[in-house]
């Protein structure tokens, strides 16, 4: 089971013991989760301390360890640096990948992104007319910019023209920030387990970017945190309450269609990041997985992890 241990309240220490993941305070155990059944490890809390036989338990899993700013966005991560048996010739085609390939992997990247866009905005009874011509004009690199031209309709189209997306800002904004954080934290796993490096991007080139193809991958399943940050905050949930981050780490579980039939959100990456490596090797960008847009019914599952989360997530 892939679960998501968020680590929310001061002084806890996290250790190792018989194949567990073990909280404790003071002297004093509090939780424990089995190691293969964590993803990943979110600390947000201050004064958390942890040992080194945990760090690398979590890493011969393929488990990650993110530690999060005051904004609930991710200042660092911690990944295995090997782990795939193809790992050096993986890396190797990705550092050579020319970049007509990298531009036409954006381009595809992009479109799914806009037509995900448009399908939460359905979802929630907006108006998606205008994505579909934007769709059309993603060029290979996308030169006109259009990721950025669609993001500006967007947002004033789901949340309202009064919200301003804001990294730093609390509320809603931080209910986005978290939601991503767990998605980014999916992604890189994934992208380790294929045996790509997550510093070189098909797209994202900032050179204190150590996670830039995460943030490339990641884009087209952002949408699915901004619908379910909408229907909490539909409840009256806008802060980054326990209830808020089950909602989040039973994301990861969410069905999607795919061409294989249903699938979870945390194999649809997977999926993805094994295709890249796939088409690093191939030279075919037109090899690239990328997640099926789902419909307004499939988007309605978000619903459930608001009424009855899954228990992928134990905040402590």
């Amino acid at each position: 089971m892939e679960r998501i241990v968020d680590i929310a309240t001061d002084g806890r220490h996290l250790s190792v013991h018989r194949g567990f993941l073990v909280v404790s305070e003071g002297r004093q155990e509090v939780g424990r989760v089995a190691l293969d059944d964590v993803a990943a490890v979110i600390v947000h809390a201050h004064g958390v301390t942890w040992t080194t036989n945990l760090v690398v338990a979590l890493a011969e899993r393929g488990s990650v360890l993110v530690v999060c700013g005051a904004n609930h966005a991710p200042v660092a991560i911690c990944l295995p640096i090997e782990g795939h048996h193809a790992q050096n010739a993986h890396y190797r085609a990705q550092w050579e990948a020319g970049r007509p390939l990298s531009k036409q992997l954006w381009r595809r990247v992009v479109i799914a992104k806009i037509q995900w866009q448009a399908a939460v905005l359905e979802a929630h009874g907006r108006d998606a007319a205008a994505f579909g011509m934007l769709v059309r004009r993603v060029g290979s690199g996308d030169p006109e910019n259009v990721e950025a031209q669609a993001a500006r309709r967007y947002w004033p189209l789901l949340m309202g023209s009064a919200f301003r997306r804001d990294r730093a800002a609390e509320g809603l904004n931080g209910l986005l920030n978290y939601g991503y954080t767990i998605l980014r934290a999916m992604v890189s796993r994934a992208i380790v387990a294929a045996g790509l490096h997550p510093s070189i991007g098909i797209h994202h080139a900032n050179r204190g970017n150590a996670f830039a193809l995460a943030d490339d991958l990641v884009e087209p399943f952002r949408p699915l945190v901004d619908s379910l940050s909408l229907r909490l905050a539909e409840r009256g949930i806008v802060a980054l309450t326990p209830d808020a981050k089950r909602a989040f780490a039973g994301l990861t579980a969410l069905d999607l269609p795919s061409e294989r039939g249903t699938t979870p959100v945390y194999v649809a990456a997977q999926r993805l990041a094994q295709s890249l490596a796939d088409c690093f090797e191939s030279g075919r960008a037109a090899d690239l997985a990328l997640p099926a847009t789902p419909s307004p019914l499939e988007l309605a599952g978000l619903d459930a992890l608001l009424i009855d989360p899954p228990p992928l997530e134990r905040t402590t």
